[in-house]
């Protein structure tokens, strides 16, 4: 098979940031030469890229019907079956949301719509192969922007190695994650989550019509960063993922002491869910409106994404796991530290500056305001948690947000997870990635620069041979974890099994070294002040 190279399609990572009829068949639905598969809602027509290798990728492709009008707020329901061959060949729209992402990374914003639930599917499988192991990529955005199509995201090197790449849509924001009583009153007893959902249905269409393209229904890696570690994090503990899933990738997964929240009640920290989702919708309809599920589905998307309710101040809500539900029973945090998690094989990893992104957007110049932004957080625990960054002046207190953000946002729910993994069979590989950006140095290795290396599409004029031998390595390592559950092989460098007295890690940046312990003090004492 001819190795397909993104070297110089490269992108610069600067951002943070979801029953048809089955045909069954014993052998591969596409056709390698005109690309035209089979799947159980009709036959697509996809692109063939690289006739000799047989690369072929199928965009846009519905995996269940659109979440609008009625539809909204409810979980996603099974996609409409059609005749003759679809045209797979361009991306569906993106689920609605602001342009922040957009203006940030310099792309243009595709066109969005409430009808956003696609995915895409890269194959280089030919009818005579073994199935081939199935990764879906899930994207970040902080569960409120993002695409399954963005530059960087070019499933082709994974294709290459032997991989079947699918990465999808899924609701975002208030549409995603919205909820409310009067949702939960008309669903039966719970709301919200509905992104979450749209991912397993996603899952529940690559069971069924993965094998088409050449993939192995029953070897699902499952592989996100930041808002889509979120969702691997989410995914990971859910009953709901049971036999889809069977290993999980966590890059950077966003998991704070605010986004996990209860459908009702309150957690000890925070209001929940059901609170956030009537202060929104009080926001969006006004004091003293009824909120009822039909005045809510009177918004129009446009609205609920961008719209200025009657405070004058923009409508923002921060989306979050919520539980009590059938998704998530309990917290999902919790049920790792019980070992109720799916028993698969993990890896979980951060980066070493996380916070440097964050940073440029919510600058501090003293402790004082440091101090206040804890508040909020932690309340009469904010300042033993700022005694945990000490700083004497301006540039110490740079670095000690950094330590903090990436501490509070990304490393000690990372650390949950790996933790539960000593509760089930199934082995944990935690990695660290310490790569300074070569195009932007003074954010140093930030949140979500290692996407470049993992899916081999850097780009810039500064990256060097370094950054090509640690991308190759990088995808190596992914592949084989896809393959076996465990990343080592092929003469790579050992990766050592994580547990919890050890807590053994992979460094990758300039060298790659084991370690061990990555800052277990000073999370420890963070779980220590949490559960006073």
């Amino acid at each position: 098979m001819a190795e397909i190279r993104c070297r110089r399609n490269r992108v610069r990572w600067t951002v943070i940031l979801v029953p048809a009829l089955l045909f069954v068949t014993a052998t591969l639905g596409a056709s390698s030469d005109t690309g035209v598969v089979k799947i159980d809602s009709g036959k697509l027509q996809g692109e063939v890229l690289d006739a000799d290798s047989g690369l072929t990728v199928y965009r846009g492709i519905p995996f269940a019907a659109p979440p609008v009008g009625d539809q909204r707020w409810k979980a996603p329901q099974p996609v409409a079956t059609w005749s003759g061959v679809r045209d797979a060949t361009a991306f569906g729209a993106i689920c609605p949301q602001a342009p922040v992402l957009a203006m940030m990374t310099g792309e243009s914003l595709p066109e969005s719509s409430e009808d956003c639930l696609f995915l895409n599917v890269w194959t280089a499988a030919r009818e005579s192969d073994e199935p081939r192991p199935v990764m879906v990529w899930i994207h970040g955005g902080g569960l409120s922007l993002g695409w399954s199509n963005q530059i960087g995201y070019d499933g082709s090197a994974f294709a290459a190695k032997g991989v079947v790449l699918v990465s999808i849509n899924y609701r975002l924001g208030p549409l995603g994650y919205l909820a409310h009583p009067a949702l939960s009153k008309e669903a039966g007893g719970e709301s919200g989550n509905y992104g979450f959902l749209d991912q397993i249905a996603a899952l529940q269409w690559v069971e069924r019509n993965i094998a088409q393209f050449g993939g192995d229904p029953d070897n699902v890696t499952i592989f996100g960063e930041s808002a889509g570690g979120t969702s691997v994090h989410a995914l990971m503990a859910s009953p709901l993922a049971s036999g889809l899933i069977h290993r999980a990738i966590a890059e950077s997964p966003w998991v704070t002491d605010t986004n996990v929240r209860p459908l009702g009640g309150a957690n000890g920290i925070h209001g929940s869910a059901e609170d956030v989702g009537v202060a929104w919708a009080t926001a969006m309809l006004g004091d003293g409106a009824k909120q009822t599920a039909k005045a809510l589905r009177t918004l129009d998307a446009k609205t609920i994404i961008t719209g200025t309710p009657q405070a004058g101040q923009p409508g923002a809500y921060e989306p979050h796991v919520t539980y009590g539900t059938a998704f998530m029973p309990e917290s999902s945090e919790d049920r790792y530290t019980a070992g109720k998690q799916n028993d698969i094989p993990l890896i979980a990893g951060t980066n070493r500056n996380e916070g440097t992104m964050f940073m440029a957007f919510q600058p501090i110049t003293d402790r004082a305001e440091f101090l206040e932004t804890l508040k909020p957080v932690y309340g009469d625990q904010a300042k033993e948690v700022a005694k945990l960054y000490p700083s004497s002046n301006a540039d110490e207190l740079k670095v000690q947000q950094d330590r903090f953000i990436t501490d509070t946002w990304f490393l000690r729910g990372t650390r949950r997870m790996l933790l539960g993994m000593d509760k089930v069979s199934s082995p944990a590989f935690q990695y660290f990635f310490t790569r300074v950006n070569p195009e932007n140095p003074a954010w140093g290795a930030h949140h979500a620069a290692e996407l470049g290396y993992v899916f081999n599409t850097l780009q810039g004029e500064n990256y060097d041979e370094t950054d090509d031998r640690l991308a190759a390595l990088m995808i190596d390592y992914w592949v084989q974890f896809a393959h076996t559950g465990d990343p080592n092989g092929g003469g790579r460098p050992t990766w050592p099994e994580f547990d919890g007295k050890k807590q053994a890690y992979l460094e990758l940046g300039d060298e790659v070294r084991t370690g061990k312990a990555l800052e277990r003090d000073i999370n420890d004492r963070l779980e220590a002040i949490r559960g006073q």
